[in-house]
């Protein structure tokens, strides 16, 4: 009687490749708690303590807790709220800088990729329009300063009418205006770029099956176009958003750092610089107003992002 020996069946070796995914992310980890999070979390720290320059005395740093918070929502003698004040300001300019430069650029991504169009010379227009964004806010804000100063080129085509100069860098909403398009003007372009290639992206079998049955321009931008793009539009508002919370350079040269007339053009970051670069060097005052800063980005950044959100239709009973 011969004996038979039932081996169990080989096991196939699997391979893993999961731990390569690790390592390839492994330095933008790195990069990220070295160069983000870590002076997240001590600006955070520095908050929380007392400690600025009082002539040439220094102060601190002693641990306050919140006190810089408290100061920073304690109203003034006058009862007015400057952190509030500063973010209106902030918000303002960045609405009539950004609404204007996202419809203006979604409508020129939607000409130039236009296949009933065809418009010919693409990549010298998006030259073009991108050209802006390479100059930079200090010489854009230097140009429109000495455009619209007190006797700039358009104060004297006014006054060589025999009408008296404005002084648009004392009136609120003129100086508003002209940060709002200096920051338009510089950005705009980016934001075509972005949406154009948003649009290329779109697989064009569906914009050829509009046609075939018959939908006009405004149908496919809103049935088609639009929706489709809805991804790509929403980073481009929640980065335009982030970008004009930072709002700095532009107000800062043209208002040389006033935000004149009666601060009514100084932003949340001019109010931080302040802190940091002013007499009294407060930085547990700028760690603070650095984490306001961070906590209403991420409030306004989550608004965005859920009332863009397209909305799921429930299942049918």
């Amino acid at each position: 009687m011969s004996s038979t020996t039932n081996s169990a069946p080989a096991k196939r070796r699997s391979i893993s490749y999961a731990k390569w995914g690790y390592f390839f992310i492994a330095p933008f980890v790195l990069v990220f708690i070295v160069c983000t999070f870590i002076p997240l979390v001590s600006t955070f720290y520095n908050s929380l303590f007392e400690n600025y320059k009082e002539g040439l005395t220094v102060v601190g740093p002693n641990f306050v807790g919140f006190d810089n918070f408290v100061k920073l929502f304690t109203p003034r003698a006058d009862g007015r709220l400057e952190i509030l004040n500063y973010t209106v300001n902030t918000m303002t300019m960045w609405i009539m800088g950004a609404i204007p430069q996202i419809v203006f650029a979604l409508l020129l991504a939607v000409i130039f990729t236009s296949e009933r169009l065809k418009i010919k010379g693409q990549g010298f227009f998006k030259t073009v329009i991108y050209m802006p964004n390479l100059i930079m806010a200090s010489a854009f804000a230097m140009l429109f300063f000495q455009i619209f100063s007190d006797v700039g080129p358009i104060n004297q085509i006014i006054t060589a009418n025999g009408d008296k100069a404005f002084l648009f860098f004392n009136n609120e909403w003129s100086a508003k205006s002209i940060i709002a398009f200096i920051n338009f003007l510089m950005w705009f372009g980016n934001t075509t770029i972005l949406l154009m290639a948003g649009i290329m992206g779109i697989d064009q079998s569906l914009f050829e099956a509009a046609s075939i049955d018959g939908a006009n321009s405004s149908q496919v931008f809103f049935k088609i176009t639009l929706p489709l793009l809805m991804p790509i539009l929403i980073y481009v508002v929640i980065t335009a958003l982030i970008g004009g919370l930072q709002m700095f350079d532009v107000p800062q040269i043209i208002t040389n750092g006033t935000g004149n007339p009666d601060q009514t053009t100084k932003t949340l970051v001019m109010a931080l610089n302040g802190q940091i670069n002013g007499n009294t060097r407060n930085f547990g005052m700028a760690g603070a107003l650095s984490v306001i800063l961070f906590i209403i980005t991420g409030i306004l950044s989550f608004i965005v992002f859920r009332s863009t959100e397209p909305k799921k239709e429930g299942k049918k009973k």
